[in-house]
């Protein structure tokens, strides 16, 4: 990407912690505007890297995970997904939460892109993947809040599914953007 030619960083005055959960911490940053000198607050969500993995079996058909989301009071059709936990890299991240949320897993596991969830509030990036010739190779292993229903997913009916709003997390949609992105 290219430098910006006219615009100039926000500089930083000072931060105060102001929340602080097991998800995630929010921090007011008080910035100085290049342009005008005024100072602003902002309120930055910080937050462990998430990863998402595209489990794709031998004969095309995606392995997602239907569960039920509090955000939006309903259920998503969703790939598995979540937290890096501390020390673990996101390829480790990606494989354990197929296999914890799905079951299936993969030695054929490549990264395909990352990006900034919410770069306007959030610090955290989000990592994708994709595991080729997944199998299931045991049960589902939920944490206390997490239940899933694994649904098998035709990969040619996916685009469908975006366009219908069946799949309408913006993390997955972006996944298989990633995934078209690769060939």
């Amino acid at each position: 990407m290219r430098k910006p030619e006219k615009l100039r960083r926000w500089l930083s005055q000072e931060r105060e912690a102001v929340y602080d959960c097991r998800l995630f911490s929010v921090t007011e940053h008080r910035r100085r505007s290049p342009r005008t000198g005024k100072v602003h607050p902002f309120w930055v969500l910080d937050h462990a890297d998430w990863v998402n993995i595209v489990p794709l079996t031998a004969d095309r058909r995606v392995v997602m995970v239907m569960q039920y989301r509090h955000g939006v009071e309903d259920f998503t059709l969703e790939v598995p997904g979540g937290l890096i936990d501390p020390g673990e890299s996101p390829l480790a991240a990606a494989r354990r939460e197929m296999r914890e949320e799905s079951g299936y897993d993969s030695d054929d596991v490549v990264p395909l892109g990352v990006i900034h969830p919410n770069p306007a509030i959030q610090s955290n990036r989000c990592h994708t993947f994709l595991a080729r010739d997944v199998r299931l190779t045991s049960s589902v292993s939920f944490d206390t809040t997490e239940e899933t229903e694994v649904v098998l997913v035709p990969l040619e009916e996916i685009p469908e599914l975006i366009k219908s709003g069946a799949i309408s997390h913006a993390l997955v949609v972006v996944a298989f953007h990633h995934l078209s992105l690769a060939g």
